[in-house]
Order: structure tokens, then sequence, then C-alpha cells
């Protein structure tokens, strides 16, 4: 269940922590991640935008019946049934809530970056807001560069802070 990606036991962790220490915030919780993770990351602001407020996908599978199937079905099973539009964020795109920032490595040859593109156009298609950074001649885990994961922070610090970053 790609869709799930443990996030209720994350969120109950969260909280149980904040619960313990008064430096916690939970007003500006984030999340960020490439590959599945990228996935996941935005999966957090379709499905639990009232906790995770901003999401950075990087390189993100946001259709796994586009992806290399041979991994996907490691995980979701065969044959490619109901589930894997379940866990679409194509399919959910409209479910947008959280801030969304999407970096994609245009030479990426793990993940199509045909895939960020495709939750772009449903993105546009359901008028929701979002940002994309297209990273040229980047592979794979674009937003580790030093350019695209000072965006990163730079989108986090708009976007939890509300304010402009200093190094600016």
């Amino acid at each position: 269940n790609l869709k799930d990606a443990g996030f209720p036991d994350r969120i109950a962790w969260m909280r149980a922590l904040a619960a313990t220490d008064a430096s916690l915030d939970l007003s500006r919780v984030s999340i960020f991640g490439g590959s599945a993770g990228g996935q996941n990351a935005m999966r957090a602001v379709l499905d639990h935008a009232d906790f995770y407020k901003a999401a950075v996908a990087d390189c993100g599978c946001h259709d796994n019946r586009m992806d290399k199937i041979w991994w996907n079905e490691l995980w979701m099973g065969w044959p490619v049934d109901e589930s894997y539009e379940r866990s679409s964020n194509v399919a959910d795109a409209a479910k947008l809530a959280g801030k969304l920032m999407l970096v994609v490595g245009e030479l990426d040859d793990n993940v199509d970056p045909a895939s960020t593109l495709q939750v772009s156009a449903a993105l546009v298609r359901a008028d929701k807001d979002f940002e994309l950074l297209v990273m040229p001649s980047t592979n794979h885990g674009a937003a580790e560069t030093p350019y695209a994961s000072r965006r990163r922070m730079d989108f986090f610090v708009r976007h939890l802070l509300g304010r402009e970053p200093r190094w600016h």
C-alpha cells in the first residue's frame, strides 16, 4: 500500500512527541523525499494536508503503472489492479491541499521524468497551485544538487515561516 506510506504511524509518533516536547511546532510540519519518497511526499499533502503543510517531491514515481514494473510489482503485486489507481498521485491530484514543489531531473534514468510531468498536468487540470523545478542535465536525485537543495530550502522557508529566505 504505497499510498499509506506509514503516515498514520508517523503522525501519531509526532503528536506523541509534541505532547512531551513543547519545542515541537506541529503547525509547521513538512516533508521531502525522492523517488518513491517523492511519491510519498506528495501523498502527504494529498491525504494528510491537515498535518503536513508543505512537501517537496523529488523525481517521484507519481503513478506506479508507468514506472519500471519490476520494482512496483515487488511492493504492489501482480497483476496491475485497482490498488495501482488508488496509489496514483496523478489520479488524486485534485485533492492537493498543502503547498507542493515538484523537482525532476531532465535526464533521470531511474524514474521517467514523464511521471512528474503527468502529475504536473493533472495539477494544472485541477487548477491547483504548485511549483515545478526541472533541473537541466541532471539525473535521479535532482533535489540533492546545490541549486535544487537551496530552492527546496527557500520553498520551506517561504511556506513554513512566511518570509523570504535571508540569504537572498
